[in-house]
């Protein structure tokens, strides 16, 4: 008996057994279960559970005797059955295939649809793209922009084109400088350029942070390094509402304990 022969039918879906018992009735217009056994070498106690799974799949024909005895149909016609076998296995699977992607496509189409839980969250360390960052959110103020500015600066006032293009929209400008401002002659003079364009300005003489929240939807802030402790440029941005409007009540409670921002340093300053 050919290996090859016997892999060919183990390929199509037969056991090795049930190949094996196949081949030997080709040897044989018909044959006895006892003989199929000695003329396959197989194992005479499992050789009728053998013949009886061919004929259940119409690759061998039983007649009924003492003893039974058994013929295999012909090679194309079982060939036939086999491959008859695999097709109707694919279009059950291409039928459960139809239904697995109907039943995951929603999943999918809305995984795609979220957003990472943090999407809100953006941070910029690289103070010329913080500047491009802020010259776009200031862009899109639709009301109001509340500032705390402080050293280091990322845009120097006298170079904040978009803010003097805000005062012009009409949007409400207010700023608390940190008083260290008043050491610069050119920055004190820059900020009384936008005061005369319609920002409302207050010092302190110390912010905890550089802080920008515009209209109650968006927020910028410095993050320190807790480290190293000294001033940096890492800046924080959150597009979320709730936060804006918690940093809004602190932006409120500096404002109303600053003084008006003056051409020199205040007495309090000297």
């Amino acid at each position: 008996m050919e290996e090859n022969d016997v892999s060919s039918l183990v390929a199509l879906g037969l056991t090795r057994y049930e190949a094996t018992a196949y081949l030997a009735l080709l040897r044989r217009r018909r044959a006895s279960g006892a003989e199929v056994a000695r003329l396959g070498s197989l194992p005479r106690q499992r050789v009728y559970d053998v013949l009886d799974a061919l004929v259940a799949r119409g690759l061998v024909t039983v007649e009924p005797g003492r003893p039974s005895t058994y013929s295999p149909v012909a090679p194309q016609d079982a060939v036939s059955l086999l491959l008859d076998d695999h097709r109707e296995r694919l279009e059950r699977l291409e039928g459960e295939a139809v239904e697995a992607v109907g039943r995951l496509t929603p999943a999918y189409t809305a995984g795609r649809a979220a957003s990472d839980p943090l999407a809100y969250i953006e941070v910029l360390r690289e103070p010329a793209a913080i500047g491009r960052r802020f010259a776009e959110l200031e862009a899109a103020a639709q009301q109001e922009i509340l500032v705390f500015t402080k050293a280091p600066y990322a845009v120097e006032p006298a170079e904040n084109v978009e803010g003097l293009a805000l005062l012009e929209r009409g949007i409400k400008a207010r700023s608390v400088y940190e008083a260290a401002v008043y050491d610069e002659p050119e920055r004190v003079a820059a900020i009384r350029h936008f005061i005369d364009r319609g920002e409302e300005a207050r010092v302190v003489d110390d912010l905890p942070l550089k802080l920008v929240v515009i209209d109650e939807r968006v927020s910028l802030f410095e993050m320190e390094d807790p480290v190293a402790g000294a001033p940096g440029l890492t800046i924080m941005i959150v597009e979320h509402a709730a936060l804006a409007r918690l940093l809004r009540l602190a932006f409120e409670a500096v404002w109303a304990a600053a003084r008006p921002f003056a051409a020199t340093a205040t007495p309090a300053r000297a």
